[in-house]
């Protein structure tokens, strides 16, 4: 994987942690913000997964095209 350098800047308490923690688990502290980002951008990824759901809840459509699925679903497993 190619590394791109940046520069960013980020409150100092932040930035004690990070060396901190580079320091207690000898790490680099760019492994430490890659998995990190990581971990935030899963999070983000699961939150907009839940929010279609919530969304497509009250859509009537897909309640309809849920509910055709079902009914298909029901009849395959249904036959012999």
């Amino acid at each position: 994987m190619k590394s791109v350098n940046y520069t960013s800047s980020l409150p100092a308490d932040i930035l004690d942690l990070l060396d901190d923690y580079a320091l207690k688990f000898k790490v680099p502290k760019n492994r430490i913000i890659e998995n990190s980002l990581k971990a935030y951008f899963e999070k983000l990824k699961k939150a907009e997964y839940a929010y279609s759901f919530k969304r497509a809840a009250g859509d009537s459509d897909m309640i309809d095209m849920a509910e055709e699925g079902l009914e298909d679903y029901l009849k395959i497993i249904d036959e012999p």
